[in-house]
């Protein structure tokens, strides 16, 4: 399990647009984290840091939009 005591949470630009609350650390080693803001207590998905950084890359690119 990983230790997200020393997490900095940063909420994403957008997410009030579209009534998402999603946050993001990436302030740990080697892995990124993400939260829905409205909701912490339920934990976090926590996923290796390139795999999150291609995510981000598939996303600017319309890979998920609908």
């Amino acid at each position: 399990m990983i230790d997200l005591s020393q997490a900095i949470w940063r909420k994403a630009s957008l997410s009030a647009y579209n009534g998402g609350c999603v946050e993001v650390a990436a302030n740990l080693p080697g892995v990124a984290a993400v939260r829905d803001s409205k909701r912490p207590e339920d934990g976090a998905h926590v996923v290796d840091r390139a795999a999150f950084a291609r995510f981000l890359v598939d996303v600017q690119g319309g890979r998920y939009d609908i």
